[in-house]
C-alpha cells in the first residue's frame, strides 16, 4: 500500500521508501526524500521561478536515466507550471515553488536542472555558471587551480563568484549578474574561458573536443545559453554513491589545490545536512540581486 502523507496542506503519495536507489550505500529512496526535505530551506530559493530539467532515475543509477522537461504525467494540479519558449515551440516545464511540489518533485527521483533565468524574464540572465569538466588524469584538484584563477577574473570585472562541487568530477563556478541576455553572458563566458586557456594552456581547454581533453580542464561556458540547464545547488546526484552538488568555501577549495587532498570534493547528502546544519547556505550570496555584477 502506498502511504500517504501531508505535506503543507498537500496530498502526497509517496511510493516505494524502501527501494535502495545507491546500492553502494545501501541509500533508499526514503532517504532521499528525507534529505530534500531537510535541506528545503536552502534548496528551495535556487529552485524558485526557475523551469526545472529532470534527470530521472528511478530505479537508480544503474537503471534507466532520461530527461524530463516537459511536465509529467500525473502532475497535480497545485504544482506550478509555466510556458516556456523554445526554438522548435513553446513547452509547459514545472516550477517549483515550494516544499509539497519539492517533495513531489524528489519522490519521481531526479536530478534537479535549472537554466540560468527566471520564468519572468526568460533569455534575460541573472547567474553566470563555469562547468570545470576535468580529463584524466586531471581530476577536481585541477578544477580547484582553475577555479581559483577564474574567480579573480570575474572579480576584476566586478563580478563576485562562488564554487560548488559537480556532485561528479568537477567544480562549478555561479555567479550572480544583470543587465544582459543569456546571449551576451555566453559570449563574456566564453571570452573568460579562453583567456584562462590562454594562460594556462597546459592545464586549460576551451574548446568541447573530447580528443583534446586529456589532462586537461574543460572551462565549460556554452551552460549560460538560453537553452542550457546546470545541475542545481543542492541536487543530488545519479551517481554510485548519493553524491550532491554542494556549495563550497572559497578556503576548501584553495586547501584541495595546494594539498592534492581530492577526496575532500567528495559531498554526500549526510554531510550536506551538516553542513546545512552549521554554516547554511553558503551560495545565499547570489540570490542577492544587490550583488549581482554586471556582465562588461
Amino acid at each position: 500500500m502506498t502511504p500517504i502523507t501531508e505535506v503543507e496542506g498537500r496530498r502526497l503519495a509517496l511510493s516505494n521508501l524502501e527501494k535502495v536507489l545507491y546500492p553502494a550505500t545501501g541509500f533508499t529512496k526514503g532517504e532521499v526524500l528525507h534529505y530534500y526535505a531537510t535541506v528545503a530551506d536552502v534548496l528551495l530559493p535556487h529552485l524558485r521561478d526557475r523551469p526545472l530539467s529532470f534527470l530521472r532515475y528511478p530505479d537508480g543509477p544503474g537503471g534507466q536515466v532520461f530527461f524530463a522537461k516537459n511536465v509529467p504525467p500525473g502532475t497535480p494540479e497545485w504544482v506550478t507550471t509555466a510556458e516556456v519558449p523554445r526554438s522548435e515551440g513553446p513547452a509547459r516545464m514545472v516550477v517549483v515553488q515550494d516544499l509539497a511540489s519539492l517533495v513531489w518533485a524528489a519522490n519521481l527521483v531526479t536530478e534537479f536542472h535549472t537554466p540560468q533565468w527566471v520564468i519572468q524574464d526568460p533569455g534575460h540572465a541573472d547567474r553566470l555558471v563555469f562547468d570545470l569538466d576535468p580529463g584524466a588524469p586531471a581530476g577536481v584538484v585541477e578544477c580547484c587551480e582553475v577555479a581559483r584563477w577564474l574567480r579573480e577574473r570575474l572579480a576584476e570585472d566586478g563580478i563576485e563568484a562562488y564554487a560548488k562541487t559537480s556532485g561528479s568530477k568537477g567544480l562549478h563556478l555561479v555567479a550572480a549578474v544583470r543587465g544582459a541576455s543569456s546571449q551576451r553572458v555566453t559570449e563574456y563566458a566564453k571570452r573568460l574561458a579562453v583567456e584562462a586557456e590562454r594562460a594556462m594552456p597546459a592545464l586549460v581547454l576551451h574548446r568541447m573536443t573530447r580528443s583534446l581533453r586529456a589532462g586537461k580542464v574543460f572551462v565549460d561556458w556554452s551552460q549560460n545559453a538560453a537553452r542550457k540547464t546546470t545541475a542545481a545547488a543542492y541536487t543530488l546526484r545519479a551517481r554510485e554513491e548519493p553524491s550532491v552538488s554542494a556549495p563550497l568555501r572559497w578556503e576548501e577549495v584553495g586547501e584541495v589545490a595546494e594539498s592534492g587532498e581530492a577526496g575532500r570534493m567528495t559531498l554526500g547528502a549526510g554531510e550536506v545536512m551538516e553542513r546545512v546544519r552549521e554554516w547554511g547556505d553558503l551560495l545565499a550570496p547570489v540570490l542577492d540581486a544587490g550583488r549581482a555584477g554586471a556582465v562588461p
